[in-house]
């Protein structure tokens, strides 16, 4: 009977008792994973980011420790299984780490990296976010970017709601690399905010990301009346005239020359925009059809159920149920919000100076949740006026969008990066 009482006080259940915030975590986690397959709010990385909350956040699985990435990089020597000692403990004080991370009453023990802790490595190196733009160029066809120019305009003016969200979360207190991560769920691109945060803000990284997926699923909720009360129904019902035929040729000059541009411009967004181009040209160039499959299918979905799991990891009770996650879930609409009027008002000003008026819906397509808010602009259209095809137009600035959160991202490391 004494051997059975340990094993129970031993057991995650009498744990739970003592860690009523984990408890809290596992009810988020559950409301997660039934949005993503009721509700199927992008279930591809809802779902795996859910179950990883889930499994980070249940008391004596230590499949997770946040100590070994505490101070903003991976602390080697405590994954070897070494000593987590005072001075350790100091240094990450001093660094401003949490003291939820930082947990005094662990110091002088081994710490014994779990299982997620490895797969989070990806996550910390920059790896698969990288992947993912891999696999994201290979399903993209730039040919409405390239037909119509500027459009790029239209991607690069969604990219306000970054920069004005960077200004918000400064005054509402955080550092200046934590303002850039928020302000990067603008973008509205998920690998780009990861990528960004794992290198400016990794505490922050479990609320970032679920905000930034989130805020993607619900681009149909949030878009429309935002793009309805930014236009007028004349505007709305503006017809566009069909885009040009591009070529092979420029199709495939399109990716290097890119890539080359944007890497010497801003050489911080060169590994999400060298994956991104990679996966066009072996999507456009006619000659590598297995790599562009593989690219498409297995690398991606592979890569994808390692980022959700690991990106969920990081959502921990101590973490997670702060104040500042309040913000963060705030100032992320905020941003997407004016990251889709940015890109709608930039269209209004164009049509002022241009004898072929442009429809003031694609601007919203701006943002790089790709296609989805390109769909979006064509239900908005058709519903002013039925027949009206807006869809190729509106793939452009959203195509174009990808690459100017990229940009965005690169802009932001290079300043506050360490």
């Amino acid at each position: 009977m004494e051997g059975f009482i340990d094993f129970l006080k031993g057991s995650g259940f009498a744990m739970l008792g003592e860690n009523w915030k984990c408890l809290v975590m596992i009810v988020v986690a559950c409301a997660l994973m039934y949005l993503a397959i009721v509700k199927k709010f992008e279930p591809l990385l809802l779902l795996p980011i859910a179950f990883g909350m889930m499994l980070t956040n249940l008391p004596g699985a230590n499949m997770f420790h946040e100590i070994l990435f505490a101070g903003g990089h991976v602390n080697w020597d405590l994954f070897g299984g070494g000593t987590y000692t005072q001075e350790l403990a100091d240094s990450f004080r001093d660094a401003g780490v949490l003291d939820s991370v930082i947990n005094s009453s662990e110091i002088g023990s081994q710490v014994s990296a779990g299982l997620l802790d490895y797969l989070y490595l990806g996550v910390k190196l920059g790896i698969y976010p990288c992947l993912i733009f891999m696999g994201v160029g290979a399903m993209t066809d730039f040919g409405p970017l390239i037909a119509n120019p500027k459009s790029l305009l239209l991607g690069a003016a969604a990219q306000l709601g970054i920069f004005l969200t960077f200004a918000g979360a400064s005054l509402l207190g955080f550092t200046a690399a934590e303002s850039g991560s928020i302000g990067i769920i603008g973008g509205a691109d998920g690998p780009t905010a990861i990528f960004t945060t794992s290198i400016l803000a990794p505490d922050l990284l479990g609320p970032i990301a679920v905000a930034a997926y989130s805020y993607m699923a619900l681009v149909p909720v949030i878009q429309p009346p935002i793009m309805r009360l930014l236009t007028t129904k004349a505007e709305r019902q503006i017809e566009m005239k069909q885009l040009r035929t591009v070529s092979k040729t420029e199709k495939i000059i399109f990716p290097i020359v890119v890539t080359a541009f944007v890497s010497l411009l801003v050489p911080d967004a060169a590994s999400l925009i060298g994956c991104l181009m990679l996966g066009n040209l072996a999507r456009e160039c006619g000659v590598t059809e297995r790599l562009s499959k593989t690219m498409q299918n297995e690398l991606c979905n592979i890569v994808t159920i390692l980022l959700g799991i690991t990106v969920g990891a990081t959502a921990t009770a101590g973490t997670f149920l702060d104040l500042r996650t309040i913000k963060i879930i705030i100032l992320g609409v905020i941003a997407f919000a004016f990251g889709t009027a940015g890109g709608v008002l930039l269209a209004k000003f164009m049509n002022l100076f241009s004898k072929q008026k442009i429809n003031p819906l694609i601007g919203s397509a701006g943002v790089s949740a790709v296609p989805m808010a390109a769909r979006v602009s064509q239900l908005e259209g058709q519903k002013a006026k039925p027949g009206n095809y807006l869809l190729m137009h509106a793939m452009g600035p959203n195509v174009a969008g990808v690459i100017g959160s990229a940009i965005a991202a690169g802009v932001i490391i290079s300043l506050f990066g360490a």
